[in-house]
């Protein structure tokens, strides 16, 4: 569209004469197009008006400081432009709006008076254009319009019918002032294009602030459409919401307040303490706050649930029936006395007082003894619920006390959950394995346990996922361990440590007979008519197939020997119904272990020492033989450790120091080397108990008196000859009586020990209990 403005040329003379000057705020246009400009002072009012009664022109200069209401020569830019005044409109609220069109550009020479208001006199400045054969300055008029018109439609979002009739247009002046009138750029920047002369250059000026006007526009575009998608998206999911909510109330309520309900209902059932219930309202209340499609609402509804699944202020009733527990225990294992006769006093005193904190016990021993599996029949035998905890390999404090639930994935501790599992506040737990319990960095789960395992502590047990206290005092807490080693000792300070030893062979066979062989049957689907293990087998088995302290791999070969049977069976061939002990070989191949036998007394130098293993006790030998040399060096080989190291040493030197008491010439010392060795030298050996039977080995070596048939010693000894007492002592005899050992030497003070166990294990032993190495070798030299 051609926009034609009515209005009469200016003579160049008229400017000669003092002319008035409209002071602009922050606004500045080029000439050649109609610009409506806001009056607001009084002295600018009296001068459109005076300009517009005589026709005449005023000079337009824009102010560099938009705080000044009476400017003056300094505080005006010195380029601006002549105008004409096309039109006044006086709107409603008083204000008044002048129409100027700038007719060309000029400099402001002087101020020439102040009142009624600014008048002055300027020169006019000339425009330098190009060469008309320039086609560089003809793309750039095409590009600097192309470029507008893109920006004004961009921000005043033109109708299509003005927008074309513009780009039709040829008036470059109109689209010029459009481009500069519309930018959204610095006065100063501004002023310097209008002050510029040369017409190209200003073009290019102006064409490089358009560039960058664009592509703020264009950023903002980017974000509007991203914002309006997330708006559209958000619109969507509202009236979906609504819609959902709708369909929920017509079926009866929507989801949020049945849930809320439900939970209501269940607390109502569930036997909070008030302080307990308490809190839960406070939480319940915070869940009804939250919108049900806000992340935090999960989060609670699960918090609220975990509270709610807890078997608050909730207990089994105790059987006191005490000769029912007894037959309980002893149906389901053979042996472990102690244990079973610790369980029975608890629940007599339970069933004298009627509450009590339960004790916590730690039962330790060699694998496959039966300390898990003890902890099913207690519960069994209490008619408690019973949970069983595996701490092998915990190395992180929160999979004891649970994480906060700041966290994601936040959940209770073991403790809790076990708890929440029972269903009751007095279960039987187990804690298996507290001897492997690790730590990293993510803390030490074992000093989680202190609080958990001290009765003066944990009816107040914090979790802190839950953030409440929870009573575990009525909790019979129950760990095993293969090691005492690896605990800490304040965790150790509060438990009830129960050794529980291994078997002995007759004790493995009537478990066999009573539990392994029946439940084996029973698995692998034979009636028990058809097939049994008589016990001369069973002994066969323990002592070529097996080497333990408990009946774990013993449970294995009969597992083994069955699923042959049971092929045997189906495929209906031949089988033995009683198996005998020449057809192991068919059912379990080659022997396995050959038995620990003492290896005679024909050699001086050679005496049978007594270890204990994690899987129970064995029988070693001592070996020492003398080299002729320089003397005075002492060799020992076998994979011994420090501890055993020292011990030999001291032996040596022990037997240097009282060489005269057993004959021997103390000059031999200077003359022969001594060599000690442990036989088994791929099987690591430490510990001090094997003090005596090296002292006894070398003295045997250098007097070439030979040891005592079928005699085993143990214990350690002092520089001074003092036989110190040991431990592992019924497994050592358990490891002496199937090598054929008939008579143990043993420390005076061990003698407690031993009679602490069945007189059936000591059957066909005999012992000889010593104060000093003198008394060992007088029993054990020949």
């Amino acid at each position: 569209m051609e926009i034609f403005i009515e209005k009469k040329p200016i003579n160049p003379d008229d400017l000669v004469n003092e002319t008035p000057i409209l002071a602009l705020k922050n606004m500045i246009f080029f000439p050649g197009a109609p610009t409506p400009v806001n009056i607001g002072r009084s002295k600018s009012l009296k001068l459109i008006q005076d300009v517009q009664k005589k026709e005449g022109v005023l000079g337009v200069f824009c102010q560099k400081d938009i705080n000044e209401d009476d400017p003056g020569f300094d505080d005006l830019y010195p380029v601006g432009l002549v105008a004409q005044i096309i039109n006044i409109v006086k709107e409603d609220d008083n204000n008044t709006t002048v129409l100027l069109v700038g007719d060309r550009r000029v400099r402001l020479d002087a101020i020439t008076t102040k009142e009624p208001y600014l008048k002055g006199k300027f020169s006019t400045l000339s425009d330098h254009y190009p060469l008309k054969t320039d086609k560089e300055y003809k793309e750039l008029l095409k590009t600097v319009k192309d470029r507008t018109l893109l920006m004004v439609n961009a921000k005043l979002g033109l109708p299509d019918f003005i927008f074309d009739s513009l780009k039709k247009s040829k008036d470059y002046n109109y689209i010029v002032n459009l481009a500069f009138t519309t930018l959204e750029t610095s006065i100063e920047k501004k002023q310097e294009i209008i002050a510029e002369n040369d017409v190209k250059e200003r073009l290019n000026n102006l064409l490089s602030l358009l560039e960058h006007d664009l592509q703020l526009l264009e950023i903002k575009a980017s974000i509007r459409r991203k914002t309006q998608v997330d708006i559209d998206k958000q619109q969507r999911e509202y009236f979906l919401q609504q819609e959902m909510k709708n369909i929920q109330e017509a079926l009866g309520g929507d989801i949020q307040s049945i849930d809320i309900k439900e939970i209501k209902e269940k607390a109502d059932a569930t036997n909070f303490t008030a302080e307990q219930r308490k809190v839960f309202d406070k939480e319940v209340k915070k869940l009804e706050r939250l919108h049900p499609h806000s992340p935090d609402y999960s989060t609670q509804m699960a918090y609220i649930h975990n509270l709610l699944s807890l078997p608050w202020n909730a207990y089994t009733e105790d059987n006191f029936d005490l000769t029912r527990a007894k037959k309980v225990l002893d149906k389901d294992h053979f042996g472990l006395d102690k244990v079973k006769e610790r369980i029975i006093e608890h629940l007599a005193v339970l069933k004298l007082k009627g509450d009590m904190k339960s004790p916590i016990l730690c039962l330790y021993g060699p694998p496959g003894v039966g300390k898990t599996s003890l902890g099913k029949s207690i519960a069994d035998a209490l008619s408690r619920k019973y949970v069983r905890m595996s701490l092998g390999g915990l190395h992180d404090e929160a999979e004891i006390r649970g994480h906060r639930r700041t966290y994601i994935g936040a959940m209770p501790g073991r403790i809790i959950q076990s708890l929440q599992k029972a269903g009751s506040s007095n279960p039987v737990i187990i804690l298996d394995e507290i001897d492997k319990v690790g730590q990293d960095y993510k803390g030490d789960p074992s000093a989680a346990l202190l609080e958990v395992l001290d009765p003066e502590q944990n009816f107040a047990f914090h979790d802190n996922y839950l953030d409440m206290d929870f009573d575990l005092s009525k909790v019979l807490f129950i760990a095993t361990a293969n090691s005492l080693n690896t605990i800490s000792q304040p965790l150790l300070d509060r438990m009830e440590l129960i050794n529980v030893s291994g078997y002995i062979p007759e004790e493995k066979v009537e478990i066999a007979r009573k539990h392994l062989i029946p439940n084996q049957l029973e698995n692998h689907g034979i009636p028990k008519s058809q097939f049994d293990i008589p016990k001369k087998t069973l002994e066969a088995i323990i002592e070529s197939y097996t080497r333990e302290s408990g009946v774990r791999e013993l449970n294995k070969k009969l597992a083994k020997i069955m699923r042959k049977i049971a092929r045997a069976i189906a495929e209906e061939t031949v089988y033995p119904p009683k198996l005998k002990p020449e057809n192991l070989y068919e059912y379990l191949g080659a022997v396995e272990y050959t038995k620990d036998k003492y290896e005679g007394n024909e050699y001086a130098g050679v005496v049978t020492g007594l270890a204990w293993t994690a899987v129970g006790g064995e029988i070693l030998f001592v070996e020492t033989s003398l080299s002729k040399g320089k003397g005075a060096k002492l060799t020992l080989t076998g994979n011994l450790g420090d501890v055993m190291k020292e011990s030999a040493i001291l032996s040596l030197e022990y037997v240097k120091s009282h060489a005269s008491r057993w004959n021997i010439d103390e000059e031999i010392f200077e003359s022969w080397n001594v060599h000690v060795h442990v036989p088994e030298g791929a099987i690591p050996k430490d510990g001090p108990s094997a003090g005596i039977t090296i002292s006894t080995s070398i003295v045997s070596a250098f007097t070439q008196r030979k040891v005592k048939p079928h005699l085993a010693m143990t214990g350690e000894m002092t520089l001074r000859g003092k036989v110190l007492p040991v431990g592992g002592i019924k497994e050592k005899i358990l490891a002496a009586k199937r090598a054929g050992i008939k008579e143990i030497i043993l420390s005076k003070e061990n003698k407690k020990n031993v009679d602490e166990i069945n007189a059936l294990y000591l059957k066909g032993l005999d012992f000889h209990y010593v104060n000093d190495i003198q008394e060992v070798l007088n029993i054990a030299l020949i």
